[in-house]
């Protein structure tokens, strides 16, 4: 796929630096000179910039600056920008704001922003980033991604699987570990397929329990132990919607940092059209012609919303709808 490295969250080229994550001294040089350090408030980036429009940038700060103060360790390092030079982000989720609504805080829609003290002036503030995300430069969006999915793993794997000891943070946030038995854990990635299943000019959609109104979006699934990406396909299309998948083709990834997942992105030829739901994965499935996939992206069909902006889903139907998957 000709396009498959412009879906969000793609690669820009940041310079990872990872000779850097291992040399302290240059590290605590970088933010002793005043390197960037973005905040995150239980998994949401600081941005600043305009709210309402989506143009936004992530709000990167100085070590030292009091929204930095209930930082829960030490800042991760993320790269090295060509123009900002080392950047960092920090878990400051010790902060509690004075007024928080939890019944958005980790739901699926969160409208609420959370401003410090210390950003009164500046405007900036803490938002869910799936509402931001479109909103991001390429080279924003990979670092924000970074930030988020590093941050969250770090917040869920404060012991050692091993042993069950405390571990600590190592190599500027890119393994944890171990005092007590000296075992080493990186980061933890999630292979998932989503699919795009197509019969002639029909794509298959579904939509999970729980999900908003209207909403559907392309089948997904985690890959299992020893099964290859065609194979989880083949398996997660059966299972959910009783549907046989043939030929199978790579099309384009995405790091999904929610909380950390890599979406492979594929086609699927159908093998058979009779569609069986299993209710515990989805709620409904259908299949959708090419002529009412265009109603839904335009806004004017009356059961299916549009994928979510920014989603691989979203990424892949557009490209279906264009014929510019090859």
């Amino acid at each position: 796929m000709k396009r498959a490295e412009t879906v969000l969250f793609a690669s820009s080229g940041l310079d990872r630096a990872a000779e850097m994550r291992r040399d302290e001294a240059v590290l605590k040089k970088a933010l002793k000179d005043g390197a960037g350090v973005l905040p995150l408030w239980r998994g949401k980036p600081m941005l600043e910039g305009d709210f309402e429009t989506g143009a936004v940038s992530p709000a990167f700060r100085p070590m030292g600056h009091p929204t930095l103060a209930k930082a829960r360790e030490a800042p991760v390092f993320l790269g090295r920008d060509e123009t900002a030079g080392p950047l960092f982000a920090v878990d400051i989720s010790g902060w509690v704001p004075a007024d928080v609504d939890e019944d958005q805080i980790g739901g699926f829609v969160d409208n609420t922003v959370q401003r410090h003290p210390s950003e009164e002036k500046t405007g900036a503030g803490f938002a869910e980033l799936r509402r931001m995300m479109t909103g991001l430069s390429p080279r924003d969006a990979e670092l924000v991604a970074t930030a988020r999915g590093l941050l969250e793993w770090h917040r869920t794997h404060p012991f050692c699987s091993r042993c069950g000891a405390a571990s600590e943070m190592a190599e500027a946030g890119w393994h944890r570990a171990c005092p007590s038995c000296g075992a080493r854990h990186f980061p933890r990635t999630d292979p998932v397929v989503i699919m795009l299943i197509t019969d002639g000019e029909r794509v298959l959609v579904g939509r999970s329990p729980g999900w908003p109104e209207r909403m559907y979006s392309l089948l997904a699934g985690f890959i299992e132990p020893g099964e290859t990406v065609e194979g989880a396909i083949r398996r997660e299309v059966m299972e959910e919607a009783g549907i046989e998948v043939g030929r199978v083709s790579y099309l384009s990834s995405q790091p999904w940092p929610f909380p950390a997942s890599l979406m492979m992105g594929c086609r699927g030829e159908a093998l058979s059209r009779e569609i069986t739901v299993d209710p515990e994965e989805l709620e409904d499935a259908r299949w959708v012609s090419r002529s009412e996939m265009l109603e839904v992206f335009a806004g004017r069909h009356p059961e299916i919303a549009p994928a979510r902006k920014g989603a691989i889903a979203h990424f892949l139907l557009e490209h279906w709808l264009s014929d510019r998957l090859d």
